[in-house]
């Protein structure tokens, strides 16, 4: 790829990779340039720094695995059929390469200055929208709330065995899908009353 075409996004793209693979260590100006065939001018004509890159990066990521989803979800019109098209979108996303191990270094690095406030507010806007598509089915809000968090912890634990013992999850098509239906249908089971005999102890 000639420099001079080079955009921001090609280095936003470069980056999320190089973080996928080692972190926001691996955020480096001068390995991201030789892997794009660009030079270092290339990338000050973009960024004023390493700082600004990996900003950018991080707003890229924020639209793509969250912004992204989300519409691509809104256009079902149905509350339950949106639901199963958001956990089977997130769950499928983590067989793609380095899809897991981006969301994953976020993690790793959630206390960094430059990640903190992103990696929050992704958080809050995936549990409340995942909460409201509880609510939507019918749930008082409390309960939804806790599906909601259930259901995003579900992702993330799904994710983090994705990536460090891929055997243990499911790998065909046929065998997600029914994993996918599953989960659904015990995120969206009715509420069950306490046993009368636990109730006093």
């Amino acid at each position: 790829m000639s420099s001079n075409r080079l955009s921001v996004n090609d280095w936003t793209a470069a980056a999320l990779e190089a973080i996928g693979r080692g972190g926001l260590a691996a955020v480096a100006v001068e390995p991201l340039a030789a892997r794009l065939g660009a030079t270092k001018g290339s990338f000050y004509w973009h960024f004023t720094n390493r700082d600004a890159l990996i900003e950018a990066a991080l707003q890229r990521w924020e639209r793509d695995h969250t912004d992204a989803v989300i519409a691509l979800v809104e256009a079902e019109s149905d509350p339950l059929a949106r639901l199963r098209l958001l956990v089977s979108t997130v769950i499928d996303s983590t067989r793609i390469p380095h899809a897991d191990s981006i969301e994953l270094a976020m993690l790793a690095t959630a206390g960094h200055p430059h990640v903190a406030p992103v990696l929050a507010r992704v958080t809050e806007r995936r549990v409340s929208y995942t909460s409201a598509l509880f609510e939507a089915l019918g749930l008082p809000a409390t309960e939804a709330r806790q599906r909601g968090l259930m259901a995003v912890s579900a992702y993330l634990g799904h994710a983090q065995l994705a990536h460090a013992a891929p055997q243990v999850v499911p790998s065909t098509d046929a065998d997600l899908h029914s994993y996918v239906d599953r989960m659904v249908q015990l995120l969206t089971a009715p509420l069950i009353s306490p046993d009368p005999g636990e109730a006093g102890r």
